[in-house]
């Protein structure tokens, strides 16, 4: 079940309704880093409905062999492997297993990742730098290696990272608007240096979208989503899961270098506070 009655659950994620056609993966390899539950298993969930074979890591591995199994329940290959996305070592000996065990992979989808609500006058070191090593510098570990394993392949590849609704700023959770403002811009650049060897670098920008994360937040914070966006309502997974399968399929075969931004809105109007909102800005 989901943590705290937040995002889908199990079932849920089998029998939703999607726009997509079945078969549309059928075939092809898609790589999900922090599959293990939440937003990550959606994603991987999709994709595995719609045909993929899969190969998922994540740093539980008791949740990650639950989601490997509830994943092999669609029909296609799954190959788990609980590591850390922030080792360099780990994510090269990863991406060399995945292509030894499928011959090779098509998709890349960063997912992994995560932050905590805290003032930025109270970051730690540690605490900045855990951020800043998994949401940019794991991100950019996995991008690597899995673009130099294309180039040597000289196969054609796609990268879908998930990012955040940085646009007007994150107060409240700083740490990870400065990694994920990177991983934007990191991609931006990439997908020029990246396409003489046809390789698609894109990301998808949740703004508040319901997923077993929103468990992480003060319960003060948490209120404050459904008022981040003009629709007055939080997204949901699927929102995110089926966004990025458009950039990863054929559909999005002419898309590199952008940001498909899912977020009722909220780059324009909404007032999300991850710690709570402070009394300064209470507006009676």
């Amino acid at each position: 079940m989901p943590e705290a009655g937040y995002g889908f659950s199990r079932e849920r994620l089998r029998d939703h309704p999607t726009v997509y056609v079945d078969g549309l993966f059928s075939g092809k390899t898609i790589v999900v880093t922090g599959a293990g539950g939440g937003l990550g298993l959606a994603i991987a969930t999709l994709f595995a409905r719609l045909g993929a074979d899969l190969a998922i890591n994540g740093r539980n591995e008791e949740k990650l062999e639950e989601a490997a199994k509830f994943l092999r329940g669609f029909g296609g290959q799954v190959l788990a492997r609980p590591m850390t996305i922030r080792n360099p070592e780990q994510v090269q000996n990863f991406v060399d297993g995945v292509g030894d065990h499928f011959g090779g992979f098509d998709i890349l989808v960063n997912n992994a990742g995560g932050q905590f609500p805290q003032p930025a006058l109270e970051y730690a070191p540690k605490g900045w730098n855990a951020v800043i090593d998994t949401n940019l510098n794991g991100t950019w570990w996995m991008m690597q290696a899995a673009a130099r394993n294309w180039v040597k392949a000289k196969r054609p590849g796609a990268i879908v990272s998930i990012v955040a609704d940085i646009w007007r700023g994150m107060p409240g959770i700083a740490h990870s608007c400065a990694a994920r403002a990177g991983v934007i811009y990191l991609s931006k650049s990439v997908a020029v240096e990246w396409a003489p060897h046809n390789i698609r670098v894109n990301c998808v920008a949740p703004g508040c979208c319901e997923s077993t994360g929103f468990a992480r937040y003060p319960e003060e914070g948490a209120a404050t989503f459904e008022e981040s966006n003009p629709m007055r309502h939080a997204g949901d997974e699927w929102d995110v899961a089926e966004a990025v399968v458009y950039l990863a399929a054929p559909s999005g075969k002419f898309i590199t270098g952008e940001v498909l931004t899912v977020d009722g809105g909220q780059q324009l109007w909404g007032d999300p506070w991850p710690t709570g909102r402070p009394d300064y800005f209470r507006i009676a």
